[in-house]
């Protein structure tokens, strides 16, 4: 697959629903997962997918993302003719930036030109998944298909915030909506079928439906080919999407590792669009048996080695012994005597002794050039419900995620928790409380 197929990556979004994280970074440079960023799952998937010619095209805020890809995405070997490139957005048809997901792959059209690919794959850089877009390609190929549309079944009452496909028997996509108030659901079902922003083309079709105007595939390109009665075909990735993990079965008493085909990932997708579904997503993590498998050999997710010293469990005494309870610790956390359940603990967090974390990410503290910085987390502090930004320091005895008013009156961002009468609050980079 590598050498016919390019891959485009779309990671240029504002994400303006995730402010106030996505203030100083664009939205698949925003840290997932204790060790991650977003980015990482869409290049992970590529890595483990077999593809080595892989491009992404940055532009809003990009400093934090670019050094990200240097530093932990520069692998591939150059000289034999592999790479991931970053290419950022140079307002390469006149005096404007990208207008849409098809606009920023028109004005990087002579990157598609100059690669022998005949398959074009075009990513979303910001969700969190796995997913082998080799199985994808096949299912193109074997459909003889112009434009394959990757779609997972989502409940009816959540289709108007996607794309939705109607299909007919075959898979052939004969309708299509963008966030439609009303949204068709598949026959029989109170389910409904929405666009990833996942797409295979072939490469001359491709080049043929990004003209003027057509600067959105989701509003123009989709709807527009298939009008055209092009070959579009939905690829089902809550049936169709397979990952190999590794798997251990006792047999005469010895446990042995074997391969499997697992559905445990395979129907995990995540638009972590805005702040509460960034939130449930990194809690997902954290279960017992988790929907996403962060530790499978066989699919694993890289990142960006930060070189952090291991993580520290300090103090065994009467109320006062560093714990975590379904958690995520990170290398560079110290857990000083205080108490961590259900959270994510980013690397180059401190939490002092007699403080309390229950339902949270931090995402902890960050290195550069000049120094190491952290996430200081004082002494007495209860947390709860809440998403930390890195660089935070929290004086003795704060409270976060306790008191709305309190919260709000901090000038801190405040969500409430559906269904509850609870409340989520975002603490942004580098605060002091």
């Amino acid at each position: 697959m590598s050498f016919d197929v390019l891959a485009m990556v779309l990671a240029g979004g504002m994400g303006e629903r995730l402010m106030p994280l996505t203030s100083v970074r664009s939205k698949p440079a925003v840290p997932f997962g204790g060790s991650y960023r977003i980015i990482d799952f869409t290049l992970s998937n590529c890595i483990n997918s077999g593809l080595r010619h892989i491009y992404v095209l940055t532009q809003y805020k990009s400093h934090s993302l670019s050094r990200h890809l240097r530093a932990g995405w520069d692998f591939l070997p150059k000289r034999l003719d592999q790479f991931i490139d970053e290419i950022p957005a140079q307002m390469q048809l006149g005096d404007r930036w990208y207008k849409g997901t098809a606009d920023a792959i028109r004005q990087n059209w002579t990157l598609i030109e100059q690669s022998p690919a005949r398959r074009v794959l075009i990513l979303s850089g910001d969700h969190i998944y796995k997913m082998d877009y080799r199985r994808m390609r096949s299912f193109h190929d074997g459909k003889d298909a112009a434009l394959t549309v990757s779609a997972i079944r989502v409940p009816r009452s959540e289709a108007s915030q996607f794309g939705v496909l109607q299909v007919d028997e075959d898979n052939r996509i004969i309708g299509f909506q963008e966030k439609p108030e009303d949204p068709a659901p598949i026959p029989g079902t109170d389910e409904c079928l929405a666009s990833m922003g996942i797409y295979v083309f072939n490469r001359e079709k491709l080049g043929q439906y990004l003209g003027d105007g057509m600067d959105d595939f989701g509003r123009n390109v989709i709807p527009a080919m298939v009008s055209a009665g092009e070959r579009v075909f939905a690829f089902d990735f809550t049936t169709q999407n397979q990952i190999s993990e590794n798997e251990w079965i006792q047999r005469d008493g010895v446990r042995i590792k074997r391969v499997v085909e697992r559905a445990t990932d395979s129907t995990y997708w995540r638009d972590v669009g805005t702040l509460d579904a960034y939130w449930a997503a990194s809690l997902d993590l954290v279960a017992a048996a988790p929907s996403i498998n962060l530790y499978g050999e066989l699919w694993p997710i890289y990142n960006c080695p930060q070189h952090f010293p291991p993580a520290k469990f300090v103090h065994e005494e009467a109320n006062r012994t560093g714990v975590a309870i379904n958690s995520i610790v990170s290398d560079g956390v110290i857990i000083s005597g205080a108490k961590i359940r259900r959270s994510i603990l980013g690397p180059g967090t401190h939490v002092h002794s007699y403080s309390y974390i229950e339902n949270s990410v931090l995402m902890g503290g960050e290195q550069s050039e000049e120094m190491l910085l952290e996430t200081s987390i004082g002494r007495g502090c209860l947390i709860r419900n809440a998403i930390i930004d890195r660089n935070v320091r929290l004086s003795p005895g704060t409270y976060i995620g306790v008191d709305r008013g309190n919260d709000e009156a901090r000038g801190l961002k405040v969500i409430p928790i559906q269904g509850t009468n609870e409340h989520l609050v975002v603490v942004p980079k580098g605060m002091e409380l």
